[in-house]
């Protein structure tokens, strides 16, 4: 139930959503690509798929300079269908 708790609680924000709705759409993207499409700053993306990552829910792949995210290769199904609602 606890792990249940996180995921929900991790995703209980309007712009986290938009990103997890972006990277459905989009399957991998930048943290600046990310922060231009659901319009915030870099550092407040960043934030946000930090929360995301520290739950399994994301992954991150560093190219060059950039990092890029995606989906998890351990997501959960209960973030698995709550992804496929948005």
């Amino acid at each position: 139930m606890r792990e249940l708790e996180k995921i929900l609680r991790a995703m209980a924000s309007h712009r986290r959503l938009a990103i997890l709705k972006y990277l459905r759409d989009h399957r991998e993207a930048s943290v600046g690509e990310l922060a231009e499409k659901i319009d915030l700053s870099f550092k407040s993306t960043s934030k946000h798929l930090s929360i995301l990552l520290a739950v399994d829910i994301l992954e991150r792949e560093p190219r060059s300079q950039q990092m890029f995210y995606s989906f998890s290769f351990s997501l959960k199904p209960v973030a698995k269908q709550i992804i496929n609602f948005l």
